[in-house]
């Protein structure tokens, strides 16, 4: 590089330049926001660890297991002076999320995994941003992530002026809504940072009187234990039975705080090819999956978000969603099959699923339906 650097009116001029050409170069790789910050996240740190000792962390080990490193990113990264945001929108077209979750038979799973896995998606893009970065300063030094470390990512993307954290405890864009992912670059360039836009929730609150299991126990404040995302994905034990009821159909996280918040009538949906919709999942009927042995669910979900509750989750998740079905024969059927899965955890989940098809039926004298296949049953 040129000894341009060493002159200090030199570098100013040239750190603005080098700004605005990393914007350029963010949006020719399919980022739809980017900003820079000089993180100051020592509250944020405060109140994750206040809301791990309130246990509302769940099992999550990963918020707490590296301290003070997601809290102060010069610690994680040596040498870290800024932090480079950005965000990718991930809603596909033609999602149907309304009318999926309106079908007790549909199987819901959350619109972002219905494509191809985000850290497939954005790692590489990263990395030749990095790569550019470093190639057009010559002094870049620092490490790119997408959810695989100790970050603060929706909080740094509120510092960079991205989007605000709303009530939800998601990021929020006027321009993108929140169905966003995000990526971070720590960097040792002391590139210009943006300015935070406002918060503009006001007096909203559609996102906490939705949530099915009421997660968010105040604004901003959110009961991991509660969380459907929580329950489907995360956790490795079995879902408590007094939840059960509330998860409906939805056997891999849950987007209605998403779909009632009034920002994301201007979302728009994501023209990735990656992340367009994958193998029908969209549609795809809880009873239908009920029947996929462990080989055909690793080829469905090569490449997936899917992947990461695994094969013995997925069908615990879907034994739920078919004690929350109709009672239709082929939904009984179903839940008679994942009662003699050979793993323990989706057999107990089936058979919770049956005593509670029971239950509705006796509740509601229902009877089973003759031909399910022209005959709509009422739903208890």
């Amino acid at each position: 590089m040129t000894t341009r650097w060493l002159s200090l009116s030199d570098l100013a001029v040239d750190l603005s330049s080098l700004r605005l050409q990393l914007l350029d170069h963010a949006q020719l790789l399919g980022f739809s926001g980017v900003g820079v910050s000089a993180p100051q996240l020592e509250q944020d740190g405060e109140k994750l660890q206040r809301l791990w000792q309130q246990g509302y962390g769940g099992n999550m080990q990963y918020l707490v297991k590296h301290g003070s490193k997601r809290w102060r990113p010069e610690e994680l990264v040596p040498g870290t002076l800024r932090v480079i945001s950005l965000s990718m929108s991930c809603w596909p077209p033609a999602a149907d999320s309304l009318s999926a979750l309106a079908d007790p038979d549909r199987a819901y799973i959350a619109r972002y995994a219905l494509g191809r896995d985000y850290h497939k998606v954005m790692r590489p893009r990263l990395a030749k941003l990095a790569t550019w970065l470093y190639q057009t300063s010559g002094i870049h030094q620092g490490r790119a992530f997408v959810d695989s470390a100790p970050v603060l990512e929706k909080r740094l993307a509120e510092q960079a002026g991205i989007g605000w954290i709303g009530k939800h405890t998601l990021l929020l864009s006027r321009q993108q809504g929140s169905a966003l992912l995000l990526g971070e670059i720590y960097t040792n360039i002391p590139l210009p940072i943006d300015i935070p836009v406002d918060n503009h929730c006001g007096s909203c609150q559609a996102c906490m009187e939705i949530c099915p299991t009421r997660a968010l126990r105040a604004p901003y404040v959110l009961d991991a234990r509660l969380c459907i995302s929580y329950l489907t994905i995360e956790s490795r034990e079995d879902i408590p039975e007094s939840l059960r009821p509330a998860l409906g159909n939805r056997i891999f996280g849950c987007d209605d705080c998403q779909l009632v918040c009034p920002w994301n009538r201007y979302a728009r949906t994501t023209q990735e090819r990656d992340q367009q919709i994958r193998h029908g999942l969209h549609a795809v009927h809880l009873n239908e999956l009920a029947y996929w042995d462990e080989a055909l669910y690793e080829h469905k979900t090569e490449g997936s978000a899917l992947r990461r509750i695994g094969y013995t989750g997925f069908m615990r998740n879907i034994a739920v969603g078919l004690g929350n079905a109709r009672p239709l024969a082929k939904n009984l059927q179903a839940i008679a099959h994942l009662q003699r899965h050979p793993a323990d955890q989706v057999q107990r989940h089936a058979d919770w699923a049956a005593r509670n098809i029971e239950r509705r039926l006796a509740t509601a004298q229902h009877a089973v339906c003759p031909d399910p296949e022209t005959t709509a049953c009422p739903t208890p």
